[in-house]
């Protein structure tokens, strides 16, 4: 295997991981969308007879939306891992520090 192939597998991953991201915003959107119409009223007049149209019955609404929400934002941060310079750095840190734990394991035992 060649390095052009290795890259070539690398950016289809890198490829797949965006279209994923970008499908979850839209599922996102939609679905919360639908819900927060349903629960602001406004798709009240289409429900079904006997739909409860209550509006202690969708409290629940806002809680799905933060939760998926958060849930949305730890996606990105997996998705954008390094686009963000904080972890970046962070990242460059730590390898640092355990390569100076290293050494000095090893001058202690020298």
């Amino acid at each position: 295997m060649n390095q052009s192939e290795t890259s070539l597998e690398r950016a289809n991953k890198r490829i797949k991981e965006l279209k994923g991201f970008y499908r979850h915003i839209l599922i996102f959107v939609v679905v919360n969308g639908f819900l927060f119409l349903l629960q602001s009223g406004v798709l009240h007049p289409f429900m079904p007879e006997g739909f409860p149209t209550e509006p202690y019955y969708f409290d629940w609404v806002n809680a799905n939306i933060a939760i998926w929400g958060l849930i949305l934002l730890v996606h990105a941060i997996i998705v954008y891992r390094w686009k963000f310079p904080f972890f970046k750095k962070w990242e460059e840190r730590q390898i640092q520090k355990y390569m100076e734990e290293d050494s000095k394991e090893m001058d202690r035992y020298r």
